[in-house]
């Protein structure tokens, strides 16, 4: 049975979208059938796995106002079993044109159950926002993962993304799950870093991942070349914690 799992932080700058993508191509070369679903209109994880935005003729814009068959929208990565739904600047356009349409957060729920049954994993990329497209991916979700950012004010708005997802379960999805809070730009070296997984375990307990995403270079190098990290540097500290996420998201 497919798990559709959102990645979603209305604050920027977390890790989210290096999370999504290699989170997804991790699973995949575990063996699991992965789609990854770009929802932000950023597109950045279009452009880490290789895609070119600009040569897109057509992208889940399309899908989401009908335009296109979702299984035409599908691509083919470099990382086996690893497929995506891209995405391009055109998304910015279905916040403005369903804004008052009825049915409007189920969008991507109705786009998604016409494909996702091939997959072992569905993967949303999120905006860095509480926007109209992240109430689609989470109403389209089984579960959510939360990166949260091993700095100052970390805390600070997990709140509000809490209290929406209450919301949601409440009235478009009430399955919704979080499945974990993954802790991002971890520097064991540095009594900040530490103190925020103190505090975050000492609230959230096992809802954080016993994985913990360092601070690591290849990370941040390995989307201008168009790869997940696995692909780009599979020895890179970064390559191995999101192989050990993945490890651990099977377990759970």
């Amino acid at each position: 049975m497919t798990q559709t799992i959102c990645i979603s932080n209305q604050k920027g700058g977390v890790g989210k979208t290096t999370t999504a993508v290699n989170l997804s191509a991790a699973l995949a070369v575990s063996g699991k059938k992965t789609l990854l679903v770009d929802c932000d209109p950023q597109a950045n994880a279009t452009t880490a796995t290789g895609i070119d935005k600009p040569s897109l003729a057509r992208s889940l814009y399309h899908g989401l106002i009908r335009e296109s068959e979702p299984h035409e929208l599908i691509i083919s990565t470099q990382v086996k079993n690893l497929k995506i739904l891209p995405a391009n600047v055109d998304l910015i356009g279905f916040e403005v044109e369903m804004m008052a349409s009825q049915g409007r957060e189920e969008v991507l729920k109705k786009l998604l159950a016409g494909v996702k049954d091939p997959y072992d994993y569905v993967i949303i990329d999120c905006p860095p926002s509480l926007s109209l497209l992240t109430l689609n991916a989470l109403t389209a979700a089984d579960s959510v993962i939360i990166p949260l950012q091993s700095e100052f004010f970390a805390l600070e708005g997990l709140g509000q993304l809490l209290a929406t997802i209450k919301r949601i379960k409440l009235s478009l999805n009430p399955g919704l799950k979080i499945k974990g809070i993954l802790l991002t730009m971890y520097d064991r070296r540095t009594n900040l870093a530490r103190q925020v997984v103190e505090d975050a375990e000492n609230h959230f307990k096992e809802m954080i991942f016993k994985t913990k995403i360092p601070r690591n270079v290849k990370l941040g190098e390995a989307p201008s070349f168009g790869m997940p990290v696995i692909v780009y540097d599979p020895a890179s500290k970064g390559s191995k914690s999101y192989l050990d996420l993945a490890k651990e998201l099977l377990q759970r």
